[in-house]
């Protein structure tokens, strides 16, 4: 495991977590669904009677487990660091929704501006989290073994990736409550919306490159397989 400015870059990527979790919470209390990556555990939040957080802890440790299965061998021991960080993040998600309990936008220009907020502060907290490498979350984990064992481009398959999570939400909205719940205009809004504002960050400010730059070591070839670490979703996060 590489330790080049290992604490400062550690206490970047969990500010990109408490960030990140922000922005989800934004755009669910929008109520016109939440961010593509979140939409099955919100609809199984709403059909269950456990939390986001929890739901969101459930989904990634079969991320982590279908990432062991598919990979093998290819599976490195440090990947298991993705356990502790989706505690972490599970437990931020019921925070933040706490703490935004006062977030409830009635008229649709407020739902709608909710959740353009809520995509600019996930954008923020993605390239905060991503930039200084130091450990792959499981939503961005299971698109890397997808793309080893496929062959296909971590883009492509990060895309296909999650046009497949909102379908699966569609289809547990509409099995559980008999219409369209958890998932909507703002899940199609996130999915479209936080890449590009991913990449304006990227070419407007210079603070991605210089927390990239802290990591000046890579590790030994985990993510040799992905052309650029900081490709995530199709959006490059490094300049």
């Amino acid at each position: 495991m590489w330790v080049n400015h290992l604490p400062q870059r550690s206490a970047l990527f969990v500010l990109g977590m408490v960030i990140n979790s922000f922005g989800i919470a934004f755009i669910t209390k929008a109520g016109l669904g939440t961010s593509q990556i979140s939409s099955i555990p919100y609809v199984l939040s709403l059909e269950f009677p456990v939390s986001f957080g929890m739901t969101t802890f459930c989904v990634n440790m079969l991320w982590i487990v279908l990432q062991m299965v598919l990979l093998r061998g290819r599976f490195h021991p440090s990947q298991l660091l993705q356990v502790p960080v989706n505690v972490l993040f599970s437990v931020l998600i019921d925070v933040s929704m706490g703490l935004l309990w006062f977030l409830q936008p009635v008229g649709w220009w407020q739902r709608v501006l909710s959740v353009v907020v809520g995509c600019a502060i996930l954008a923020l907290g993605n390239v905060i989290e991503v930039a200084p490498n130091v450990v792959m979350v499981p939503g961005e984990g299971i698109v890397r073994a997808l793309s080893i064992v496929t062959g296909g481009r971590f883009g492509t398959v990060k895309v296909v990736f999650d046009v497949t999570l909102i379908a699966v939400a569609v289809v547990m909205s509409f099995v559980f409550f008999g219409r369209l719940e958890g998932v909507g205009v703002g899940t199609v809004v996130s999915a479209l919306l936080v890449g590009t504002m991913i990449n304006a960050i990227n070419r407007t400010f210079r603070f991605p490159s210089r927390i990239s730059a802290l990591a000046l070591s890579d590790d030994d070839g985990d993510v040799s397989d992905v052309p650029n670490r900081h490709d995530v979703g199709g959006y490059t996060l490094s300049k």
